[in-house]
Order: structure tokens, then sequence, then C-alpha cells
């Protein structure tokens, strides 16, 4: 659950920049914690809880992209990535390792800052009064209020731009949404790209052939379509 001051830990090895986020974020309303690399990240979180993470993609050692693929096998926290690298591939690259958000260094703070409270939004569980109505993908039940997916006893782990994207896709199954709707709907930013690898990793794990979906539909040249059953 956030709290009323959400706890961020940035991830950078500019010592100037881990300072200056360090203030500014402060300043705006956080708690802020900062590790030098990986390394240093990894022992933090073993003694603390964040809301989220902003993770420096280039660093020496283990890189941003590195601990994130690892990090979130087994975690939920967000990761919003800093990236100096302009390339679009670059960033497409940091989603797909998990990463819910990325910006491009150098920044303006007070993009930041948004940027945070855009994924601390979507992360945000509010507790349901009623019990939830499952939707069945295959052998799979996805509660859209707990944002849980399920097979059997197991969990499938959905980052909060997975779990948003998927809300969103159960609330208007059998309607077929343009990636700019997806996006306004689930407040993903970015681009068509963007939504266009979010909906490929949330394939992976709803889909038994992710190549040749039978819920997660793409429409050619309108968008996509979800056919729960």
């Amino acid at each position: 659950m956030i709290d009323e001051q959400p706890h961020i830990l940035v991830v950078d090895d500019d010592e100037r920049l881990r300072r200056l986020l360090k203030k500014f974020l402060s300043e705006n309303g956080f708690n802020v914690s900062i590790a030098e690399d990986a390394l240093d990240a990894r022992k933090k979180l073993s003694l603390l809880e964040f809301d989220l993470i902003v993770l420096d993609l280039m660093m020496p050692g283990e890189s941003g992209l590195e601990f994130a693929q690892d990090f979130k096998q087994t975690n939920d926290t967000p990761i919003l990535m800093l990236t100096a690298m302009s390339e679009s591939e670059d960033r497409i690259n940091g989603l797909e390792c998990g990463a819910e958000d990325y910006l491009t260094k150098p920044f303006e703070p007070r993009e930041l800052v948004l940027r945070i409270n855009n994924v601390l939004k979507r992360v945000i569980r509010s507790s349901p009064k009623e019990e939830a109505e499952t939707i069945k993908l295959g052998e799979l039940q996805f509660d859209p209020q707990r944002h849980t997916l399920m097979r059997a006893d197991e969990q499938i782990h959905l980052t909060s731009s997975e779990a948003s994207l998927l809300v969103i896709l159960v609330e208007q199954s059998g309607t077929i949404l343009s990636r700019e709707k997806l996006a306004e709907l689930s407040g993903i930013d970015g681009n068509d790209r963007t939504i266009d690898v979010q909906v490929t990793r949330l394939r992976r794990k709803i889909e038994d052939d992710p190549k040749l979906p039978r819920f997660l539909q793409t429409v050619r040249g309108q968008g996509y379509v979800l056919r729960p059953g």
C-alpha cells in the first residue's frame, strides 16, 4: 500500500545526480534512499521496502537492464528507468526487461515527479467491497479488482503496467481498442510501440502460443481486442 510519503530508491552511479534527485524528490513529498550501483541497491532492498525504483540504465558492473530483468522475476515494485540513450530500441529494451516507464537524460526534474506519480497511481490497490468477478482466459483466472492472474493455485506475476492494460482490455472485452485509446485508458506513457511492447509481454503470460494469440488479438489497422473464454 502506498502511504502519504512514498519511498523511492534512486539507483545511479553518478553521485552528483543521486544527490540532486534525493534533494528534489524529498522536496516534492517523497521519502528517498539512494544506491550507487546494482549491488548497493540489492542491499537496500533486502533491508527496506520501496514503492518505486528510479534506475539508471548504464552502470558499471551489473547494468540497469540486467538488474531490472532479474529483479522483476520475483518482485512487483515498479521501475522507472533513466537512460542517456535516445534510440527507441534502447528504451524498448528497458520496457521489455520489466520497467514500467522510462525517461531520457537530460530531463526536467518536474517531469520525473509527474512520471513517478503516474506510475504510483497505477499500482495503488483499493480494497474491494465485494467479491470480485474473475475473468476466465483458458486455464487462467484474472481478478480485475485485485489485479491477480492465477493458474490453479499459482499466481502469475504481472507488472503494474501489464495489470493496468489487462484491466482495461477486460472492461472493454470484445471491443477493438486503438493503441492511443489503450494508452489513454490505462495511463501508460509512451507511443504506439510502448503499447505493442506491453501487449507482447502480456501475451507471453496469458497465451499458450503468443505468436498465435487466442485471447488478446490484433485487428490489423485498428488495434487490439480481448476475447475471454
